[in-house]
């Protein structure tokens, strides 16, 4: 692990188009720009290698999963040996005949794989078919201890879940980063899209606030179906303060000193891990509460 606690994250955000393998090589060239720009630990958007397939349910969809490891793993392994740093590459993970995850993987700065964490909540939605081709997560929730310093990582749906945020930070993660694919319908009205974009930066700034930790969110952009993904990366300090947001709309690497110092000092003026009640919270397994 890197004696200094100043940590440059990285943030690829791009479009995608519908050959993997271009999306792959541009993943493979950003992440060696990032690096480039000073970038430690990089991630990559939600199934950044394909278009978001699960706008629509389609059998054939499946065969552009893969195995982890696999191609995309072993490319991006090398850029991370090569450049010496961390990548976070979020997958369509073929665990066995019929049985498929939204995956990440984390590669740590010497090529090699350090995990994977499969994503655990799954939606529904229209344009959003993710449980026709996800199975749920299995692996619990992860914080992985990397070069450059303990990273949690959490996949799109499972932002909008503190629960997820929680257990991963009291695993001792400095950083917490969610890879994304979520967008608006063409259709929708301008007032709304404004609104379900600021819930979900809202979201994510109060795991920053609720754990003392920093959060880094990335998101695709671009026209895909009847999707406008609305990007908006952004990377986030323990207070909640958005230290650099990316555009709704163009492709760009966002570089983001991080001072992994700041979680202690926050929790120590913020200190509410110190004062959870662990004692008072047995019910939060149910799925409601009935009053009787």
């Amino acid at each position: 692990m890197s004696s200094s606690p100043l940590v440059h994250v990285g943030l690829i955000q791009f479009a995608c188009e519908s050959d993997p393998q271009r999306n792959l090589d541009k993943a493979v060239a950003r992440c060696r720009e990032a690096a480039a720009q000073g970038a430690q630990i990089l991630c990559l958007q939600e199934l950044f290698r394909t278009e978001y397939f699960c706008r629509t349910e389609e059998f054939e969809l499946f065969d552009l999963a893969e195995t982890i490891p696999g191609p995309s793993t072993e490319a991006l392994a090398q850029v991370a040996r090569e450049c010496g740093v961390v990548i976070v590459a979020s997958l369509f993970e073929k665990r066995a005949k019929g049985l498929y995850h939204n995956t990440a993987a984390v590669l740590d700065a010497d090529g090699s794989l350090l995990g994977i964490y499969r994503k655990m909540h799954i939606p529904e939605d229209p344009a959003f078919f993710e449980k026709f081709y996800f199975t749920p997560g299995d692996l619990g929730f992860k914080t992985f201890k990397t070069r450059y310093g303990n990273i949690g990582v959490l996949v799109c749906w499972d932002q909008w879940y503190p629960e997820a945020a929680r257990l991963t930070a009291l695993q001792g993660a400095d950083i917490l980063f969610y890879p994304t694919a979520i967008g608006w319908a063409h259709e929708e009205k301008p007032e709304v899209k404004k609104c379900q974009a600021d819930a979900w930066q809202t979201i994510q700034r109060s795991h920053a606030i609720a754990n003392g930790v920093f959060v880094a969110s990335v998101n695709r952009v671009g026209s895909e179906g009847h999707l406008d993904f609305w990007g908006g990366s952004f990377v986030c300090d323990p207070f909640g303060e958005i230290l650099k947001l990316g555009s709704q709309d163009k492709e760009e690497i966002l570089v983001v000193p991080c001072d992994f110092n700041e979680v202690d000092v926050t929790r120590r003026h913020w200190p509410f891990v110190r004062d959870r009640r662990i004692d008072a919270y047995g019910e939060i397994t149910k799925r409601y509460i009935d009053q009787v």
